[in-house]
């Protein structure tokens, strides 16, 4: 596709390579800014090109690596938003393909802080308006921390793309590591049922988490003799996914592939993920899997979602309806 010279899109330097990928598909360049790093850790970043009167696109992911922690990248995030007004963007969307702090989206426990309201604050003192992320924690408690107008996709459709001429001849089940994902994982069965044009089942695993320790393995669903597909927002130690696929195993599945849409993972995840109750991993692109080349080899596949990402910002930017490419 090839869009008209007033649309914009960014990204920060760590961002590129997704970003560049988003820019093929609509057929511009990624805009050209200076990323200017201090002695004392302090820097500044500026757009090099126009962008007065433009319909500005940042497409970042906010994931710690290259030396750069999160808030790192979360502050330039936030600075180049403001670069981008102040040098008169006429409309400034910000895609965060895996938005950060998204976890803590309630109180559980006295004097707890909501992180998911408080980034949408800093969000909004940019003058941002529409925040566009895919497969959130929790979809309600990020439409509800903005203000502005809120885009939230989903990677499903892209996941099941890859899937399905692996499925067309197994008896499948799509589960739930935990009680608060039943939600998504039923959207994606019901979307994989049409693909496939015949049933799928549903199971779950009952989770409890207390002051950061995991408990609980009851099944609930039929899972014996079937492909079971384990699906979740993201993997960060990965302990969750092992514990499923280890007790849907132990009920008689067959296989048991991990489905998460960001891979964000931890030091000792890779342990976790060599477990061989887990056939296969399967993940988005939005965040680079940091994980040895050996399983990223062997086990982990990764399924580009930049195609849909391209499609929104072309709806958004013709002022089209997104309620067809939302999740």
């Amino acid at each position: 596709m090839k869009l008209d010279d007033r649309i914009a899109l960014f990204c920060l330097d760590s961002g590129n390579d997704f970003a560049s990928q988003v820019a093929a598909h609509l057929g511009i360049p990624l805009g050209e800014h200076e990323e200017r790093d201090f002695e004392d850790g302090e820097h500044k970043i500026r757009p090099l090109e126009t962008v007065r009167n433009r319909d500005v696109f940042v497409v970042q992911s906010l994931y710690g690596s290259d030396g750069l922690s999160i808030n790192d990248k979360l502050a330039r995030l936030l600075f180049l938003l403001a670069s981008l007004r102040d040098n008169g963007a006429a409309r400034i969307t910000a895609v965060v393909p895996y938005l950060c702090y998204s976890r803590k989206d309630r109180r559980t426990k006295s004097r707890d802080p909501v992180t998911t309201r408080y980034i949408a604050q800093l969000f909004e003192a940019m003058t941002v308006d529409t925040m566009v992320t895919v497969d959130v924690h929790n979809r309600a408690a990020f439409e509800n921390a903005f203000r502005c107008p809120t885009v939230h996709l989903s990677a499903r459709e892209a996941f099941i793309d890859f899937l399905l001429p692996q499925l067309r001849d197994r008896e499948v089940t799509v589960a739930s590591p935990d009680v608060g994902g039943i939600k998504r994982a039923e959207l994606f069965r019901e979307s994989l049922e049409r693909r496939l044009e015949r049933p799928v089942d549903s199971a779950f695993m009952e989770k409890h988490r207390s002051s950061g320790e995991v408990s609980g393995s009851a099944v609930v669903g039929n899972v014996r003799d079937r492909t079971v597909l384990i699906l979740d927002d993201l993997i960060a130690g990965g302990g969750t996914m092992q514990r499923a696929a280890e007790a849907f195993r132990k009920q008689g599945a067959e296989d048991a592939i991990a489905i998460a849409t960001h891979g964000v993972f931890s030091q000792d995840a890779a342990d976790k993920l060599t477990s061989p109750a887990l056939s296969r991993v399967i993940l988005g692109n939005t965040v680079p899997p940091a994980l040895p080349s050996k399983l990223l080899d062997t086990k982990v596949s990764l399924v580009d979602i930049t195609a849909g990402i391209a499609d929104t910002i072309t709806a958004l930017h013709e002022g089209r309806d997104v309620t067809d490419l939302e999740s």
